[in-house]
């Protein structure tokens, strides 16, 4: 009599918690995003901040939604691949016009640079996602341009999908690449502070917030039962996230020493 006169407390209670986790998981992912995004609208500089960061999530949660069709998954993972998307590509934009407006004030120093018969400035020329040209993938200087080659790459991936969707090895091995690419999610991160041997410019907000919610993914991944290649990419994605926090560590620890008449490394290019 007991058992059954707390049902109706217990019973709701898991519901509700059940609903709490959805949601974490859901809109979770996007958090470490906001410290971010509110940095480079303040600094106005987006150098501290990789954009091929958004291109492995784009394709990631491209390839998970694809996966979905042929093996169904929880929603709230769907959910959490459609708003990913819809993040980072505000991300590009903010990072983009930043980007493209800080050109503008370096060409109108160089303006004034020409009328003092100094040294003019050089500006990096236009490049568009219709330039083809393997050297500056992803580097374009218009957002629609990041656009258009996410919908070239949905409309191939879909086609292929499509035609291959009753293959049980090509339906595993796109859910093994959507995982795996989303595990690669810190790599480009990592690898901007390894060249330049510092972390200025990230957030480590951001990079708790990934740990934090990795961490709380892979548990999510393991105590519902998702796919296999979810719950051992997420414990990667974890490895990768306690590696960059370990730059960060160290590089704070040992600062580099800057070089004579070197530019300030806000100004550096971002991987």
């Amino acid at each position: 009599m007991e058992a059954e006169g707390l049902d109706w407390l217990l019973v709701p209670l898991h519901q509700l918690v059940s609903w709490g986790a959805a949601a974490a998981m859901v809109f979770g992912g996007v958090v470490p995003y906001v410290p971010q995004y509110r940095d480079i609208r303040r600094t106005q500089n987006a150098d501290g901040f990789s954009t091929y960061v958004c291109l492995v999530l784009l394709v990631a949660n491209i390839l998970r939604i694809l996966f979905w069709f042929g093996r169904r998954f929880e929603s709230p993972l769907l959910w959490q691949s459609a708003i990913m998307i819809l993040t980072m590509l505000l991300m590009l934009k903010l990072c983009t016009e930043v980007r493209v407006a800080n050109e503008l004030n370096a060409r109108r120093r160089s303006f004034a640079a020409a009328d003092s018969k100094d040294e003019e400035v050089k500006v990096a020329p236009r490049r568009s996602f219709l330039d083809f040209d393997p050297h500056h993938f992803w580097q374009w200087s218009s957002f629609s341009d990041y656009v258009q080659c996410v919908l070239a790459f949905t409309g191939v991936a879909g086609y292929i999908t499509y035609l291959s969707i009753d293959s049980a090895l090509f339906v595993e091995t796109l859910g093994f690449l959507a995982v795996l690419t989303e595990a690669m999610l810190g790599v480009p991160q990592l690898y901007r502070n390894h060249r330049h041997q510092s972390t200025e410019g990230m957030s480590i907000k951001m990079v708790l917030m990934w740990t934090s919610g990795d961490a709380f993914k892979t548990a999510y991944f393991l105590l519902k039962g998702a796919p296999l290649q979810f719950s051992v990419c997420g414990l990667l994605q974890v490895l990768v996230d306690l590696a960059i926090l370990g730059q960060a560590y160290a590089f704070a620890r040992h600062p580099q020493k800057p070089a004579p008449h070197a530019v300030h490394p806000a100004g550096t290019k971002a991987l």
